[in-house]
Formats: structure tokens, sequence, C-alpha cells
């Protein structure tokens, strides 16, 4: 059932983005009077389409892209054989280059468009709930295995990031942050302060699948919430509202202290001491189950700041989101030619992006991710690549700083090298995506 709903949300998610790219195309192709024979979204075989008006608009079996065909222009259909005669009026063509290049630059215009939208929606629909630098200080972090390779120790407290103040727990863990040059934490430990520096192979780390939500945390204290029904926590008297103390005489503050204690003690009864709601203490023998739980759910007692934006607040929130995600993808772009990124852990294809989406349907997630996949796509495009619109963008460019106009020929061969190239990235991709999730 996940991965249907995984394979489902890839699905949705691609056909919003390929559709609205294509659109781009489409209605700017339209406004210049250029005539567009075929709107696909996804690629052929075709499963369902019409015609309306001048304009074939279909449905195709392979839903990792789309296209749309004007007269005229030389894509990815190599379609060629009208090329040698005169243009007539409505072909791409034969309208000024200026007119030719806003029409390639229209899938990429209405995919940052999209995404800022999605952004703007979702700020001013969930606001924004935090944990400020100023809350987690209170009780520090929580490093795991990542962290504590490079320096960090359970209970610090972050003061600076990359020499700057921060506002919130997210900033420390955000992309942006791994990525700068001489990245860098200042923390508190006791008396004295630490600086930890961020080797330059940590970012490889940090994006391998098997280091995920192992880097750092936040500490928090708890108590109980809703208690399943039969659980061991129920049958041993646990109550909605209990705090612990300690368990097997160890003390407990925090869940990540009850969390070793319950996997060093799975198939066992254990000692716990909590306290009531009413100030009251009980001792309590409780059976943790043999995956390591007792049958409660944690409810945190840390105080998330919750922000909830107006309109205009959420229009400057969602366009600074959207377009960091631009920015997050040109530092990484960096990274990987340097060297100091691996090339294949930082691709993703459709599984691995479907995997990203999840198993459980939530709509704030899959527009989260929607979002930043349709900035990722107009960067991707705009890419100086022959047979992506950043290719067109080049050539189209050259045509109008120079004056002359790339041969037929010349922009054939490079919509077929363009095309070789892009079949073969999307080979890596997929093979990589089915080797990651593998090994």
């Amino acid at each position: 059932m996940e991965g249907l709903v995984m394979t489902a949300q890839l699905i949705l998610g691609l056909s919003i983005l390929v559709g609205v790219h294509e659109w781009g195309h489409l209605i700017a192709a339209k406004a210049f009077g250029m005539k567009v024979e075929k709107f696909s979204i996804g690629f052929p075989p075709k499963i369902w389409g019409f015609q309306y008006g001048e304009t074939e608009y279909s449905i195709g079996a392979i839903p990792l892209g789309g296209f749309v065909k004007i007269s005229g222009m030389i894509d990815e259909s190599l379609d060629t054989k009208n090329m040698k005669a005169e243009p007539d009026p409505w072909e791409f063509r034969a309208k000024p280059a200026w007119q030719r290049l806003i029409v390639m630059m229209g899938g990429i215009i209405v995919n940052v468009i999209t995404g800022i939208i999605i952004f703007i929606g979702l700020f001013y629909s969930q606001g924004e709930s935090i944990v400020t630098k100023d809350e987690l200080n209170k009780h520090g972090i929580l490093a795991y295995e990542l962290g504590q390779e490079i320096g960090f120790k359970t209970g610090d407290k972050v003061l600076e990031v990359n020499g700057k103040d921060f506002k919130q727990f997210t900033d420390l863990i955000s992309p942006e942050t791994i990525m700068a040059d001489n990245a860098s934490y200042l923390v508190q430990r006791g008396n004295e302060k630490v600086t930890i520096n961020v080797p330059i192979t940590f970012l490889d780390q940090y994006s391998d699948k098997e280091n995920k939500g192992r880097f750092i945390g936040f500490l928090f204290p708890f108590e109980v919430g809703q208690v399943m029904v039969g659980t061991g926590a129920d049958k041993g008297g646990l109550e909605e509202g209990d705090k612990f103390v300690s368990v097997n005489g160890q003390p407990v503050t925090y869940f990540h202290e009850l969390k070793e204690v319950l996997d060093n003690n799975k198939d066992s009864e254990i000692a716990t001491v909590v306290k009531r709601k009413s100030g009251s203490e009980e001792t309590l023998n409780i059976q943790v189950s043999e995956d390591g739980t007792l049958g409660f759910y944690p409810v945190s007692l840390l105080n998330y700041s919750h922000y909830d934006y107006n309109f205009g607040e959420a229009v400057v929130k969602g366009t600074e989101e959207a377009f960091g995600k631009v920015w997050i993808n040109i530092l990484g772009f960096g990274k990987i030619f340097r060297g100091e990124v691996s090339l294949s852990k930082s691709l993703s294809g459709p599984i691995r992006i479907a995997q990203i989406y999840g198993g459980t349907w939530s709509w704030v997630k899959f527009w989260n991710i929607t979002g930043l996949l349709s900035m990722i796509l107009a960067f991707m495009n705009f890419l100086p690549i022959p047979a992506l619109d950043g290719g067109h963008v080049v050539f189209l460019t050259y045509e109008i700083v120079s004056g002359r106009k790339p041969s037929d020929r010349f922009l054939e061969n490079a919509q077929k090298v363009g095309m070789v190239l892009l079949l073969g990235i999307m080979g890596f991709v997929i093979f990589n995506d089915i080797f990651q999730s593998i090994f």
C-alpha cells in the first residue's frame, strides 16, 4: 500500500509540474500567433487525448516528462521535413528572436511562479512552527553518530553558525548551512566555547541515505500522551500526563534517555518511577515490547513558537523560501564540480523522489515537495544543455546579440547531441536510484 501511495504522489506531482511547464510554452507561443500542434503530459504512447482548435492535447503513458510541438521549431521530435521551405507566418522560426526567447523561457518562468505560489500558500494557510534558538539552548542539542564524528556532544548549546547568529533549530541542519565554505558551529560546552568545523567530506556523508536523521536533533523533556490499550504501558498502569523520573534506577528527563533504556531492555520488565499530575510519585513495573516500546505517544514539553502570516508576509516568506531552494541547488552543483560531493549520492531520480514523498499521504508534505521540485525543474531546465530550454535560450541569446541566426543544420545536430546527453543522464539517474535503493 505504501508503494502505491508513493507512486501516486510521484505521478500527481510530476503531472502538475510538467503540465504547468509545458503550458508556459504553449501560452507564450499562442500569444505570439505560433501554431501549437501538440501538447502532452507524459511521453508516448498516448493513452488519452482530444483535439481543441489547432492543438491536440494528450496524456502519455510514461509520466516522466512532457512536450509541446510548435510548428517550425527544431525540438526533441527532430521533425525537420518542412524546414527547407520558406516559413509560414505562424511558425516558430518565422517569429523575431525575442519572441522565440520568451516562448522558450515560458516553461521555466511558469515553474518559478508555481513554486512561489505553492510556498506562499503554505505559509499563508499553515503558518510556521519553530524551535527557537533560546528554546533550543534551554536544553541543548542531541548529538547522533554523525554529529559526534565531527565533534558535537549531547547537551552542547549552539551559539553561532558559520560565524553568524541564527533564529531556529532548522538553521543548524539546513543544506545551505552545511554547504557553506568553511562551515562551522560555535557551541557552549559547560564553561567553555568550542568551535566545531565541518569537514569538506561531511556533505557526502550527510546526503547518504544511511545517515538520514543521524546528525543532530534537539533534547526535549516530555510527558506521557495517549496510552494504547492492551500495551505494556496500559497494563503497567501508565497514565496520560505522567512524567518519568527514573527507569531501572537511571534518571530520565529527556525522551532519548528513555529510548536508550528501552532499547537495552527489549522484551523485559522495567521498574519505572513516574510523577503523576497530582505531584505524587509512583513506582510501576512495565513490560517492554520486543521492538523496544511501551505503548504510548510522547508529548514534547518544548515550547514551539508558531507564527501565522498575513498574505503580504506570506508573499515575502514564500518567495524567499522558493528562491532559497534554487540557491541550495546552485551551491550543491558547485560542491559536485569541485569533487566535494559524490554525484551518485546527490542526484535523485523518480524512485528516490517517490521515496521522498513517502508512503503516507500528507497534503502539506506533498505541496512542500512539489514546490521544491518546481523550483528544481526550473533550475535544471535553465542549464545550457542542448535539448533543454536553457540550450535554446543560449542559441537565441547569441542570435539577438550577434544578429546572426545559427543554421538549422547546427540546431538539429545540437538537438541530437542534447538528446543523447539527456538520455544518458536519465539512464544514469534511474540506474543510480535502483543501486542506491538496493545497497
